[in-house]
């Protein structure tokens, strides 16, 4: 029985390896696959016939090396974080339909993405009814357009 499984001693370590992906996909934290990533170099060494305490030694010194190199770099790359406008913030730059005339210095109404915003101009002219606007700021409330 022994002889039998130091001879197939590459079937262990693919275990392992199978066994450690399996336990990840239900932690998530890029730890354990580590232990899965380790296990590939003494299975590549017990197809070779290297004996089985090398084969724990370099599965240990590979696992360590892939959670000192490995994982930050995609633990950075996971949780790397785009940032994200929210709603209102996205209007910025958004075009929209004059509904209510915007006097100088008074608010109006502009319809954007079927939501009414209250609005200022930015420049000295009244805008009309119907007149296409764009959105450059926004305060609150109350956006700027122009």
């Amino acid at each position: 029985m022994i002889t039998y499984l130091i001879e197939t001693m590459w079937l262990v370590w693919l275990i392992v390896c199978i066994s450690c992906l399996v336990i990840e996909l239900c932690s998530g934290d890029l730890f354990i696959i580590c232990f899965a990533f380790g296990a590939i170099v003494p299975m590549i060494c017990a197809m070779a016939g290297a004996p089985i305490w090398l084969q724990v030694l370099l599965w240990a010194v590979a696992s360590v090396l892939c959670i000192l190199f490995v994982r930050p770099s995609l633990l950075k790359k996971l949780h790397a974080r785009k940032e994200r406008l929210s709603n209102a913030d996205a209007m910025i730059g958004q075009q929209g339909r004059v509904t209510t005339a915007i006097p100088v210095g008074g608010y109006g109404y502009v319809k954007i993405a079927g939501d009414e915003w209250r609005a200022v101009t930015k420049g000295d002219a009244e805008i009309a009814v119907g007149t296409t606007v764009r959105v450059i700021s926004r305060e609150s409330t109350i956006i700027t357009v122009e």
